[in-house]
């Protein structure tokens, strides 16, 4: 089998493309990434001679390209998206390219050439939970609270609408908070390690109350393989972590783990349209597909703290270029509304 990944150089993606490889080592794989800032190659170097490994350049939103991808393989899994919940609040039209628009071009690709589709989504599309509302199944109704995640909602009805208007091949998952190595240094994991590391505080929206769902990377990459496998045409499945984790309590474990103490944590003003909650039900998954979380919560952060700490050039790299001018405007915004 040849299988396209798309946004295969960034965190997850290149994850999944190892966990493919070493699992499923007589099949052949395409990245198809445009690379931009958090597309990164350094994150595939250690494949790049593998004779089974294929990376080609494109955007998702080039139809051209992405036609000329897709006539190749027989299978996509489609992970390209702009993914940061901050960017999409200073520019939404980033979003609406890329994970609306370039969404229908992959299942343009799909429908003209009959190929077997899965799309990656997130809980995000679901919004945001009460303390006392039940976990988000595949039922739940949709109600996206950022342009991201409506990017996303309108993303994933698309691929429903393909199904159910032209029969493709597809499949959705909604997945919870992934992490793990090559994350790139924006999202709350690393940017809090890095800044550990550095000796630099690290900046907590809100009160840190807000609640997430943690997957370790690979989990993920595995239930993505069992649905490949196993799942049913036009279904969702939901991939959760099995732990709900208050933000404070996660920057308190990374200060911990990182030898620092309470003094490195600075409240800062809470983002606009910030979810107060995500807990995802995988029964489902677990029922149909024989798939559950392995990688407890405790382990799995260890782990990327030690991959973090072992990777201290990479992510020096990574917030060299245009992440670093964003984060420093970010910053210094935050700091100017400090509670």
């Amino acid at each position: 089998m040849k299988i396209l990944v798309t946004g295969g150089a960034g965190f997850i993606g290149s994850n999944f493309i190892h966990y493919w490889l070493q699992t499923h080592p007589q099949d052949d794989v395409v990245c198809f990434d445009a690379l931009t800032y958090a597309g990164n190659l350094e994150n595939l170097k250690d494949i790049e001679n593998n004779p089974k490994y294929l990376f080609v350049k494109g955007d998702i939103t080039d139809r051209d390209a992405v036609f000329d991808a897709v006539k190749q393989v027989d299978v996509v899994v489609h992970f390209a998206a702009e993914t940061h919940v901050d960017r999409s609040i200073m520019d939404p039209g980033i979003f609406i390219r890329t994970n609306i628009m370039g969404t229908q071009h992959i299942l343009d690709a799909v429908k003209e050439y009959g190929k077997r589709l899965h799309h990656i989504s997130t809980d995000e599309v679901f919004g945001s939970l009460k303390p006392e509302d039940p976990p988000f199944t595949e039922k739940t109704a949709y109600d996206p609270q950022s342009p991201y995640s409506a990017s996303k909602a309108a993303s994933d009805h698309l691929v429903r609408a393909y199904v159910n208007t032209y029969g493709i091949q597809a499949t959705i998952s909604n997945c919870s908070n992934n992490y793990g190595p090559y994350m790139f240094p924006e999202k709350i994991i690393p940017l809090f390690i890095s800044n550990l590391m550095e000796g630099k505080k690290v900046p907590v929206y809100g009160d840190g109350h807000q609640v997430r769902d943690w997957i370790f990377v690979d989990d993920h990459s595995r239930g993505v393989d069992l649905i490949l496998q196993k799942g049913t045409m036009g279904e969702t499945y939901c991939l959760g972590g099995g732990n709900e984790v208050k933000n404070i309590d996660l920057t308190k474990k990374l200060v911990d783990l990182l030898g620092k103490d309470d003094a490195s944590i600075e409240f800062v003003k809470d983002r606009p349209g910030h979810d107060r909650r995500y807990a995802i039900d995988y029964a489902k998954a677990k029922e149909t597909l024989g798939w559950e979380p392995l990688v407890t919560f405790e382990d799995g952060l260890l782990q990327t703290v030690e991959w973090y700490k072992a990777n201290q050039e990479w992510v020096a790299r990574c917030k060299s270029g245009d992440y670093q001018t964003y984060y420093d405007e970010w910053y210094e915004n935050q700091l100017a509304m400090k509670h």
